[in-house]
């Protein structure tokens, strides 16, 4: 035989053959291993979301839970004053639409609770500042001596005004030594009176006290009148 001869028929037919073969079971386990790795980074990505959609429900659930915590004291908070105020206690409590529409804002799982919980703590703190405006022009959320003084200072100048006004009208005369006299005691009913005025006009809750200022109230109702009773005696004295 001829070496290089070429093989022809039914030969040739069965090495092509066997070539391709060779050939497609060498490309079908690469074809198998990169859909394995595509298939396992689909995977690998919808583990990682559902981790990570799992932590962001966690740190939502727990700053909901905190939020809830910080919107439970204010609203109590808030209660307790406007129950001082005189609210009605059906006034706050939500009426079943408002629960409904609370409840369905909050349907959308740890995030929409977290932000009805946000927008709540607003309201909340917008409500706060409406009622610290309200109280700054309410004589009752003064100081105590500011307060207080509103009471015992018209009573401690209320005799010592009558006083001037006789003397005035008079001159001097009996008119005026009895004014003068009768001005004497007067301090002492002007501090009484005031006391009292004290506790009827400005309330508190059951929990405090009421700080009616007792040296402050007395020495307001000293004061007018023992300036006005020696300048009373030393004009009558000089007339």
């Amino acid at each position: 035989m001829v070496p290089n001869a070429t093989v022809t028929g039914p030969g040739r037919q069965r090495v092509a053959a066997a070539s391709e073969d060779t050939t497609a079971a060498a490309v079908e386990p690469s074809t198998a291993w990169a859909e394995y790795l595509a298939a396992a980074r689909q995977l690998d990505g919808v583990r990682r979301g559902a981790a990570a959609a799992a932590g962001e429900q966690a740190r939502s659930a727990e700053a909901a839970r905190e939020e809830l915590t910080v919107v439970r004291t204010g609203l109590a908070s808030q209660q307790e004053r406007l129950r001082e105020l005189g609210v009605p206690a059906i006034s706050l409590v939500p009426s079943p639409p408002e629960l409904t529409e609370a409840s369905r804002s909050m349907a959308g799982g740890p995030a929409a609770v977290l932000a009805a919980l946000r927008a709540a703590r607003g309201r909340a703190e917008a409500a706060d500042a409406a009622l610290a405006a309200r109280r700054r022009f309410r004589p009752g959320s003064w100081p105590a001596r500011a307060r207080n003084l509103l009471v015992y200072g018209p009573l401690a100048l209320l005799v010592p005004l009558i006083q001037v006004a006789v003397y005035a009208a008079t001159g001097v005369g009996p008119a005026s030594v009895a004014a003068l006299i009768c001005g004497l005691p007067m301090p002492a009913v002007a501090f009484v009176a005031g006391w009292v005025g004290v506790g009827r006009l400005f309330r508190v809750s059951p929990t405090e006290r009421l700080d009616r200022t007792v040296r402050f109230g007395a020495l307001v109702c000293l004061v007018p009148a023992v300036l006005v009773t020696a300048g009373l005696l030393l004009a009558l004295l000089a007339g």
